[in-house]
């Protein structure tokens, strides 16, 4: 099969085209033959090796235990195995993969999965699962989002965090995105109810008003994210701003912010994204119900996956970078 594959970590040169054996499956494992994958920060975290500390959690030391690289996933069920019971062959399913999805075939634990949303493209579907995930762990399980509360996403126009304005908004509360004015016209589309210019204003322009913050950014510090807050307000801090220190990083913020809560009256929680067929039902209940969109920036082609790569980390795009395999619909 045909698959994006690296040898050895750094930038997006060290990705070529191959010919690869299909991955092989276990006995409650799904090999999905890929229609569509995405890009996420994840993907370029794995690619480049950086941070250091991320090598030292068992991805590999010297080079990539997985050398494909990708874990969103949607397409068709090629092949299950003897203990998988939710999934049979020809159905249409996304979520996350084991064996990397920048190929024509994947392999992904059965609880890793679920049926593709009804009326989503394969491309559409590609784009929810990782930042999803995120976003409906940040809003929903850490922050905790209910009815009339204000809520601020930094960040609003990347990945996760156009699907955390949505969330947020389907869960009932006022929602303020941060973006650059490019991207204003985008996040209001996708449901804030008032856009922070990040060149014009800083996020506590109003004082402490918010009761969630949520930030996607990575580049704040703490006493800036606590300035926006209600004094019981809560701050979900998502990623560590990966890019900013070779072996941590950035993931200071993510280690110190349980700490402070202890002494201050504001929770402060770093989000721990858990991948799981739960958390993607919900997103499905939530597509279905239109209360939730995926938004995309640019489609590559398996081929241009590099370029792909490129153009998250470079570009700030509006919403996902999608990556179609075959065949999508």
């Amino acid at each position: 099969m045909k698959a994006i594959v690296q040898d050895a970590y750094g930038p997006a040169d060290v990705l070529e085209p191959r010919d690869v054996d299909r991955p092989s499956i276990g006995d409650e494992e799904v090999l999905v033959e890929v229609r569509a994958a995405a890009v996420d920060p994840g993907v370029w975290v794995l690619m480049t090796g950086r941070p250091y500390l991320m090598r030292l959690a068992g991805f590999g030391v010297r080079r990539p235990k997985v050398p494909v690289r990708g874990r969103d996933v949607a397409g068709v069920v090629a092949a299950v195995g003897a203990r998988v019971t939710r999934f049979r062959p020809g159905q249409e399913v996304y979520g996350t993969c084991e064996s990397g999805s920048y190929a024509e075939f994947a392999r992904a634990r059965q609880s890793r999965l679920a049926p593709k949303p009804a009326g989503l493209t394969f491309e559409q579907a590609a784009a929810v699962p990782v930042s999803g995930m995120t976003a409906l762990q940040a809003v929903r399980d850490v922050a905790r989002v209910r009815p009339g509360q204000r809520v601020l996403v930094i960040g609003a126009a990347g990945g996760v965090g156009s699907f955390a304005v949505q969330i947020a908004k389907a869960y009932g509360a006022s929602v303020t995105g941060v973006c650059s004015a490019a991207k204003a016209g985008l996040v209001r589309s996708l449901g804030a109810d008032d856009v922070i210019d990040y060149a014009q204003g800083e996020i506590d322009r109003d004082g402490p008003r918010y009761d969630v913050v949520v930030d996607t950014a990575g580049n704040r510090p703490l006493s800036l994210l606590r300035r926006a807050l209600t004094p019981r307000g809560t701050l979900a801090i998502v990623g560590g701003g990966h890019t900013a220190y070779r072996f941590t990083g950035g993931m200071g913020r993510t280690f110190r912010a349980p700490l402070l809560s202890m002494f201050v009256g504001q929770r402060l929680r770093p989000v721990m994204s858990r991948e799981r067929a739960e958390h993607l039902e919900e997103l499905t209940r939530l597509v279905e119900s239109g209360a939730v969109t995926p938004a995309i920036d640019r489609v590559y082609p398996l081929a241009d996956a590099p370029d792909a790569i490129r153009h998250l980390m470079g570009g700030h795009p509006g919403g996902k970078v999608v990556v179609t395999v075959s065949g999508t619909a």
